[in-house]
């Protein structure tokens, strides 16, 4: 009998078995391959604007991916570097290799189990998860965690070829996605997509634009291991007309345009036959070449991702500066795969009307490592509280990154793959990627889910913040820069407050408010917001709604 069991080795699981382990308790995770554990599937890069930030609240609770990130790091950038610091962004490249030995050891020194097995069908009596069908038998538990990924009835595109699988080479969860749309969970499908692998050997790195790294003048962790390791420079060159030219010639042999893909792929981060075809006027689109690794000749184009054939692939490539030699080691292909409503969720990420059941990352209708590792840090945090009966952990949009991306999916859901960026948070002056410490230290404390090493870190900082030293900081002088920006929004929080500790649960019967429209009962209903704020931001419903909302709530909590 396990306390908690996820499903999924990817940045989701990983966190989620990890923080549920740091709670106490006894945590299995279910994998096709204990190899693939932590492994990164696509980019080798951590962080960046918005996605920084989630890294970085995240370490504050003790998570994986910051300490995981700075042992593999080959090159570093803090970019928005002459914007404010609201609006900076730390990001990394990590060799992958040790990202995912990385992640592994991080994961082992929790008490995290490894179950080598497919996981087949959930068993849920009378509205609990009781436990977990597998394909080495029936494993028990009191909470589970599903983290698929991209996994969930997944097909891989490449041209005109189809396979089943959630990455090259591995098999899809069939039959447990069969079963999330036999439950009414399933939404529908979405689509992500990766370049191909090159062979850094036969790259002119001489033609191109050279990126170093910025060394080693921030981290990742606010615990600092103090391993480092060399440093590699990325490189940067363009598409051009000739290589524009090749992709629209071959437009009706790409999955996108055949109809062959129903799902929808990311806004903020098209395939390269979507920019050609929706920005066909432009001279060209950049590519950041990214090395993979210390020991390793591969090297990812960022900026091309490709579901054309092979061939199609290799023309392409050969017609951009520096890469008239390329080798392609592995061609890019297109995922297609099956997400869920997350509405049907809470903001502990529980299925509303399944006790136990938790759901974290791609599945959740996200896309980005950094996303799926904040949702797994939650999903994991509140399984560990239903399973021992301890104190769920919510996350604030006003306080947190975390809080917003798990309020924007849960209030509104998603059409399309949601990607976290600094815009998405109205409250962002607050929430920079340099305070994440002060901001959430003493929730991690109240959590039960950080090391002693780390709870003498969070008083430490918090203790110098509330001296005179404080101001000679880097986080303290930023602070004065923002003070009169944030001393007015104060305000206006406070206005917002008064209706926020207004509580609504997730069971709340609106059809019973007096004065609610039959759209608004749906509305809201679909939703299931917590409180009267969140209610204030579900798509359609009218201020005339909210007061009626308001007068049945008082009236219920009398």
């Amino acid at each position: 009998m396990y306390d908690v069991l996820v499903i999924g080795g990817g940045h989701a699981g990983c966190e989620a078995a990890a923080a549920a382990a740091r709670r106490g308790a006894r945590v299995g995770l279910v994998t096709f391959r204990a190899a693939d554990v932590g492994q990164m599937s696509c980019n080798p890069s951590i962080g960046g604007v918005g996605k920084g930030h989630l890294v970085r609240e995240l370490d504050v609770f003790d998570g994986l991916m910051a300490r995981a990130a700075d042992r593999a790091a080959i090159h570093r950038r803090m970019l928005n570097r002459s914007k404010g610091p609201a609006v900076q962004g730390p990001r990394l490249q990590a060799d992958r290799a040790l990202y995912r030995r990385a992640a592994a050891e991080l994961l082992a020194d929790s008490g995290v189990e490894v179950l080598v097995c497919e996981a087949l069908r959930m068993v849920i009596q009378a509205g609990r998860v009781e436990a977990l069908d597998t394909s080495v038998g029936l494993i028990q538990c009191k909470a589970l965690v599903i983290a698929t990924g991209t996994f969930l009835d997944a097909r891989l595109f490449v041209g005109e070829k189809v396979l089943a699988g959630g990455r090259q080479g591995e098999r899809a969860s069939v039959t447990l996605g069969q079963q999330v749309r036999e439950i009414g969970l399933g939404q529908g499908r979405l689509k992500t997509g990766t370049p191909p692998r090159l062979d850094g050997r036969t790259i002119d790195w001489a033609r191109l634009e050279r990126q170093p790294s910025e060394g080693e003048a921030w981290r990742m962790s606010a615990l600092d291991d103090c391993l480092r390791i060399p440093q590699l420079h990325c490189a940067i060159t363009r598409t051009n007309d000739r290589t524009h030219e090749i992709i629209e010639t071959n437009f009706t042999r790409s999955p996108l345009f055949a109809g062959a893909i129903e799902g929808r792929g990311p806004r903020y981060c098209p395939s390269i036959e979507d920019k050609v075809k929706r920005f066909g006027g432009r001279d060209g689109h950049q590519i950041f070449l990214e090395p993979e690794g210390l020991a390793d000749h591969l090297v990812y184009p960022n900026g091309i991702s490709t579901s054309l054939p092979e061939d199609v692939q290799r023309d392409f490539v050969r017609s951009i500066v520096g890469l008239e030699r390329a080798e392609i080691v592995r061609p890019g292909y297109a995922v297609e795969y099956e997400f869920v409503d997350a509405r049907r969720l809470g903001t502990t990420l529980e299925v509303q009307d399944i006790a136990g059941l938790f759901l974290a990352g791609q599945i959740n209708g996200t896309t980005g490592y950094e996303e799926a590792a904040a949702q797994g840090l939650v999903a994991g945090l509140n399984a560990a509280a239903a399973a021992l009966g301890l104190s769920a952990v919510r996350f604030d949009r006003r306080t947190s990154y975390i809080g917003v991306m798990i309020d924007d999916l849960t209030l509104q859901g998603v059409s399309e793959p949601y990607r976290m960026m600094t815009a998405r948070a109205e409250y962002r002056l607050a929430l920079r990627a340099d305070n994440a410490a002060t901001r959430l230290g003493r929730d991690a404390l109240d959590s039960g889910c950080v090391s002693q090493r780390r709870q003498e870190h969070i008083e430490g900082h918090l203790e110098l913040r509330g001296s005179a030293a404080w101001g000679d900081t880097e986080e303290g002088r930023a602070d004065r820069l923002y003070a009169p920006y944030l001393e007015r929004q104060e305000r206006e929080w406070e206005a917002v407050r008064r209706d926020s500790r207004v509580w609504l649960g997730g069971a709340f019967n609106y059809a019973s408010v007096p004065g609610l429209s039959n759209e608004m009962v749906e509305r809201l209903s679909t939703a299931r917001p917590e409180t009267l704020d969140q209610a204030s931001r579900v798509a359609g419903v009218t201020p005339a709604a909210l007061s009626a909302l308001y007068v049945a709530a008082c009236r219920a909590a009398a």
